[in-house]
Order: structure tokens, then C-alpha cells, then sequence
């Protein structure tokens, strides 16, 4: 499939899926169960609006998803005790899977749902959306319940390409448009076709995210969009515009240290694909620098993406979920 066949195929926008009722029934139909997961660090300020929301309108009102749950890294603020207070299921990260350790890191979060979770589809939603809508979920998971060849849902958030007054650029955020995008057109120019490919809010069949490794850090969605291209091509992906999204933003040197962590694991993947040769000598030191009594300093921080193995290679998942064979 080529890039202008998908994107007409395979981009959508939530508004196409407003009829929520008829997504329950088709769902329903399918047998298929949908878990949200609601990964958080400290996010006390948005995490009770997110589970009022989404809860009210998609379990309680409507039945869409079957399960949410908080998958929480350590939180030393209110976090947990606002997300259980609220209705949602409360999950430590340290606490599942323990024979395997805790590594602290969002894809850490995102790994562990895969084993807590029952969901044959996993809807992953950031925690700190201030204009918080059920088209968050509904759009993402609407296109899995009506065409069973697409596997993975990204979420964009600019409106339609085209437009009354003509076409303006579309894109992602700072990263995305100044690291991603430039790799993808370099190495992986099928994916240029992804708008927001570092987004947070994606929704997955279980048999791919069983099937592929998760780093725990900044480089899994990345990481993830590659294995997923490697393993299935570019069909088995779709997006949903989901208007708006309202969001702190962090600092420039914040996406400094992202955009290192997403490079590593960029670059691992795409020497595993045989895109690259070796790189094993590069150095895992970010470096910075920082002006202090009209001295410059140079800041050094050590940033390794580790990474979690397939969770089908996981002793304990193959157990709970009745899984034989190689």
C-alpha cells in the first residue's frame, strides 16, 4: 500500500465514530474486549477529570471499554488515591510482575499493562489531557472494531488537511517535526505518512503488543511504530484526528533528553532491520551546557533506553493467558 492509498484508506477523524452505541454493538458482536490504561507519574491535577470522564461516558453510560486502569510508576502526590477514589483500577508497576523488577519509565507502565490487563485490544491515554474527551478512546479504538486487518491506532490532533480556505502544513509537536520525521524521511519514508507518530494515545491488538519489545523510556513509541512497520507493513496501521489536544508543555531541554532517548532507540532498530551497520561505540552521555556565575558548565546525564523483552517470552504471561508452543 502505498502512502497516498493509506492516508485515504486508513486516516480518520473522531467524528466518524460519534455513534457510540453502534460501536458497543459491533464490538459486542466481535466478542472483543477493550482495556484503557491510564499510565501516570504525579498527575493529581488531571487524573480525577480523565476517569470521570471516560468512566461515565464509556463504561457506565455506553459499556465501549471493559476495564481502566491506572498503571502508576511511584507517585508521590495524590495520584493514586484520586484515580481509586474516582473508580478506576489502581495498579503500582512495581507491584506486577515483580519477579521481573521494576524499572522506572513509561514504557515500563505500558509493558506491565500488557500482562495486567485482560483486554484483547489495549487503549493507552496520557494522564494529563486538560480538555479530556471520550474521543480519546472512541477514535482510537473504533477503527479496530470495524476492520479487523488494522492492528495499531495512532492519535493525531491537528483538524483535517484540507480545508475551506485551502491546505496548511499538518504535523506533530517539536520533536516529531525536528528528529522523527527527519529519520523517517531518511530511513523509513512509508512512516513520513504517520502525522503524530510520537503521540500518547494509541490503541493496540494484544497479539502485536505481545509480540514486541517495549523500552522503557522515551523511545517506545518510536520503537513500537518501527517493530509493528518491520513485523506488518504500513496497512496494519490507521490514525484518527482527535481535534485538539490541551497539554503541558515541557522544556526544550526536557525534549533534549527525549529526543537522545528516542535517537538510541531509533537507531537500535533500524540496525536490527539491516538499515544501519554498527553503531555500538556511540556514547550514552547527553550533553549539555549551563551558564553559572558567568561560567559555562558542561552537564553531563547519562541516558541508557533499556528495554523489555516481548512479553509472549514471559514465563508468568504465558501462564496466565494460556499460551503453549514457540
Amino acid at each position: 500500500m502505498n502512502i497516498e492509498d493509506w492516508l485515504q484508506k486508513n486516516t480518520f477523524h473522531h467524528g466518524e465514530f460519534s455513534d457510540i452505541r453502534a460501536l458497543v454493538s459491533a464490538k459486542e458482536k466481535s466478542g472483543m474486549s477493550i482495556s484503557l490504561c491510564i499510565p501516570t507519574l504525579n498527575e493529581e491535577k488531571t487524573i480525577g477529570k480523565e476517569i470521570v470522564i471516560l468512566k461515565s461516558e464509556l463504561m457506565d453510560r455506553y459499556g465501549l471499554i471493559d476495564e481502566l486502569a491506572v498503571i502508576d510508576s511511584g507517585s508521590s502526590d495524590a495520584t493514586l488515591e484520586i484515580a481509586a477514589q474516582f473508580g478506576a483500577d489502581v495498579y503500582l508497576s512495581a507491584d506486577i510482575l515483580p519477579e521481573q523488577g521494576f524499572k522506572r519509565g513509561k514504557g515500563e507502565n505500558l509493558w506491565k499493562a500488557v500482562h495486567q490487563l485482560r483486554g484483547d485490544v489495549i487503549c493507552y491515554v496520557d494522564a494529563d489531557i486538560a480538555n479530556i474527551h471520550a474521543r480519546f478512546v472512541y477514535g482510537l479504538v473504533a477503527p479496530l472494531i470495524q476492520r479487523e486487518e488494522i492492528h495499531y491506532v495512532k492519535a493525531f490532533y491537528d483538524r483535517p488537511l484540507a480545508f475551506s480556505q485551502g491546505i496548511r502544513p499538518s504535523g506533530g509537536g517539536r520533536v516529531t517535526e525536528i528528529l522523527v520525521r527527519p529519520l523517517f524521511s531518511l530511513f523509513y519514508p512509508d512512516l513520513t505518512a504517520i502525522i503524530q507518530p510520537l503521540s500518547g494515545e494509541y490503541a493496540v491488538r494484544r497479539p502485536v503488543l505481545e509480540a514486541i519489545p517495549f523500552p522503557i523510556g522515551y523511545g517506545v513509541e518510536t520503537s513500537h511504530i518501527l517493530d509493528v512497520y518491520h513485523k506488518w507493513g504500513l496497512e496494519a496501521f490507521a490514525q484518527t484526528d482527535l481535534d485538539q489536544r490541551v497539554h503541558r508543555n515541557q522544556s526544550t531541554q526536557a525534549l533534549g533528553k527525549m529526543s537522545f532517548g528516542i535517537l538510541q532507540s531509533f537507531l537500535s532498530r533500524a540496525k536490527a532491520h539491516g538499515i544501519i551497520s554498527d553503531f555500538d561505540d556511540v556514547s550514552n552521555l547527553y550533553r549539555a551546557f549551563q551558564v553559572k556565575d558567568h561560567r559555562y558548565e558542561q552537564v553531563l546525564t547519562e541516558i541508557i533506553e533499556e528495554e523489555r523483552p516481548p512479553m509472549v517470552a514471559i514465563d508468568e504471561y504465558r501462564k496466565k493467558f494460556g499460551i503453549t508452543g514457540s
